[in-house]
């Protein structure tokens, strides 16, 4: 067996958590590689590390003194490597941080480095090899990820290499700038890595026991999912869970190695398995509930308009000038309806609504705002009747108008539109007819 293991910023907050993860690590000789975030909180009014490199290279932007807060970030580290009885020091990277802050290194090198340094500490703890992220991870000068290339870097710097550290969150560009994966990004490097190596299983160790089925702040101590396809965790990334990266299951889908999201509090724990494909039915009929708020709806409507040619395109392109994504388009013989965020709307709404009238000419533009737009995702859904019924039961019960409903041809997910007021109550609702009354 070959496992790549990423552990998050809660994991490596302190020596007590770098123990347990070193205990996690040594308790299977097939976790040969790992990717560390930078050191996470503490306690709950704590800060993170990469929090206090962005403070000190805005600072140190402005030309302002930032001794006092690296100082804050040295000594946290400190803290760590006196907790854990190393013999090493970081004072030679610490002065060249120092000093590529004052000449302009770039908020990409200063946010990177807490994962730096982190890779120093647990590659010492170990006793793995280092290799700095910036050496394989390849960037485009557009600032896009190069797959290519990087598995070619990759893929050689590894493949005599037993065992190794790799920091997550960062890589390079060609002229060698440092360039960063949006905030989580850590997750992606270890999925990288995880193809790089032709990994069995890629472990991403996190604070909660895997993927739960909905949002613990909505609902109290919510369901783990057992296992869950690429496809489900998208969809459900995608409309808001956030325990894994969204892209990170990119590089591990095209390689079909499974992903297991474990807790490093309680390593016993199976967590949650998530994989391309599974005959295993889940537990429940969904497979988890997921949602945002802050939508608008654009109500469009115009006699005879499925009869017209391009009036879709039309009315896309409209939105696509004005850079604004879409998020779904309901639509009926006569009506056509775009949802897209309120936030990016509002600003050119009325410049919007003058383009749309000039090109397709409709009887009418009603606008809805404060929306929210809750998923409910399941490969099971498939195989069971009556899931639309039972959803629109449970919320006509709940007392939840439902504004818009959109089902994809996989069965795989439904799409409830609801009002911003109305998505708590929709989700518990939802979780209630599927899981609860289950249990």
């Amino acid at each position: 067996m070959n496992k790549v293991v990423k552990f998050g910023g809660s994991s490596l907050a302190s020596a007590e958590q770098f123990q347990k993860v070193g205990q996690i690590i040594r308790a299977d000789e097939a976790r040969k590689y790992v990717v560390p975030s930078a050191p996470g909180k503490r306690f709950e009014k704590d800060i993170k590390v990469t929090d206090m490199l962005y403070h000190c290279y805005e600072a140190a932007e402005k030309g302002e003194a930032f001794d006092r807060q690296f100082m804050a970030i040295k000594a946290r580290y400190q803290e760590i490597i006196d907790g854990l009885n190393l013999d090493l020091s970081l004072e030679e990277e610490f002065h060249l941080i120092e000093e590529q802050f004052k000449q302009g290194a770039g908020k990409d090198y200063a946010a990177s480095r807490g994962e730096y340094l982190n890779g120093i500490v647990i590659a010492n703890y170990l006793g793995y090899e280092f290799i700095d992220a910036a050496q394989v991870i390849v960037f485009t000068e557009d600032g896009l990820y190069d797959d290519e290339k990087t598995m070619e870097k990759l893929s050689a710097r590894l493949e005599n290499v037993e065992r190794a550290v790799i920091p997550g969150f960062y890589g390079a560009m060609e002229d060698g700038r440092v360039k960063t994966f949006s905030r989580g990004g850590s997750d992606i490097t270890g999925s990288i890595v995880a193809k790089a190596v032709r990994a069995d299983l890629y472990e991403n160790w996190t604070d909660v026991s895997g993927f739960l089925l909905a949002d613990p702040r909505i609902i109290f101590n919510p369901e783990v999912i057992e296992t869950i396809t690429y496809r489900e965790l998208r969809e459900l990334s995608y409309m808001g869970a956030t325990v894994l990266h969204e892209d990170a299951i990119f590089p591990v889908r095209s390689m079909g190695i499974p992903i297991n999201i474990r807790n490093t509090n309680k390593p016993e724990d199976p967590g949650t398995l998530i994989v391309e494909s599974t005959c295993r039915l889940p537990r429940y009929t969904i497979t988890g509930i997921a949602g945002k708020k802050g939508f608008v709806a654009i109500n469009i409507e115009k006699d005879m308009m499925n009869s017209e040619i391009g009036f879709g395109r039309k009315v896309l392109s409209v939105f696509e000038e004005n850079g604004i994504s879409f998020e779904h388009m309901p639509s009926g013989i006569d009506t056509l309806t775009v949802f897209v965020h309120q936030d990016e709307f509002v600003e050119k709404e009325q410049k919007i609504l003058a383009e749309l009238h000039r090109v397709v000419n409709p009887d009418l533009i009603d606008l809805e705002a404060d929306l929210a737009l809750v998923a409910v995702v399941g490969r099971g859904m498939r195989a069971t009747r009556g899931t639309a019924g039972r959803i629109f039961s449970a919320l006509a019960h709940a007392n939840v108008n439902v504004k818009m409903i959109d089902q994809g041809s996989s069965e795989l997910n439904i799409i409830i539109g609801v009002s911003n007021r109305d998505f708590e109550a929709a989700i518990k609702a939802i979780y209630d007819i599927f899981v609860t009354i289950q249990l």
